[in-house]
């Protein structure tokens, strides 16, 4: 065979050769009727850039609401911080009227036995209005005098013996101890007592 013989194209052999063109052309034809024309590939691209246009607003408005959250938190962090105490001032601020009338009431010209028992009556007073605050507050007093010792809420200062005294019984509180909400602000510092050796 020569290289011209071997360039021309050969005839189909037989007819179902033929009728498989016909029909790969038939498949192309209908296989292009299924691609969108020009026309409506410009509309689908402009509906899915306002339709991405649409999330993108949605994610920026996201944002800006989950930082104007977090400054919102911020603030009412630092306004707790700040403030946190004026509760308590408010419960305070009378106590320190009663003492101010009482230091006035006992630097009077009066005779000294009825400024004593004005003054006590005065810190009696002021010392029941300073208590009520600090429950009010959450501060409990420990004063475990005569209670088992309990290391968790008292401070041993020394050990005595004691035949009155159970052993590990706290015989005296040489200050009182205080709690805020449960949590320990200070121990009770006591003395406790041991068995006699």
């Amino acid at each position: 065979m020569t290289n011209n013989e071997q360039s021309t194209p050969e005839a189909p052999e037989s007819e179902g050769a033929v009728e498989g063109v016909v029909e790969t052309a038939t498949n192309n034809d209908t296989a292009s009727a299924d691609v969108p024309s020009h026309g409506e590939l410009i509309l689908l691209l402009e509906d899915a850039r306002s339709k991405a246009d649409e999330h993108w607003d949605q994610v920026l408005r996201s944002n800006a609401e989950l930082e104007n959250l977090r400054r919102r938190a911020k603030q009412d962090v630092e306004n707790a911080h700040r403030y946190a105490l004026e509760k308590f001032t408010q419960e305070l601020l009378p106590v320190k009227d009663s003492l101010e009338m009482g230091l006035a009431a006992a630097s009077g010209e009066t005779d000294a036995a009825e400024a004593i028992k004005q003054l006590r009556e005065g810190t009696e007073l002021t010392l029941k209005m300073l208590s009520a605050a600090m429950e009010k507050s959450g501060i409990k007093e420990i004063d475990p005098a005569g209670d088992t010792f309990n290391p968790e809420q008292h401070q041993a200062m020394s050990m005595q013996e004691s035949e009155e005294y159970a052993p590990n019984t706290v015989m005296a509180v040489m200050q009182k101890g205080y709690q805020l909400n449960e949590r320990l602000i200070r121990p009770a510092m006591v003395v406790v007592s041991k068995a006699k050796a």
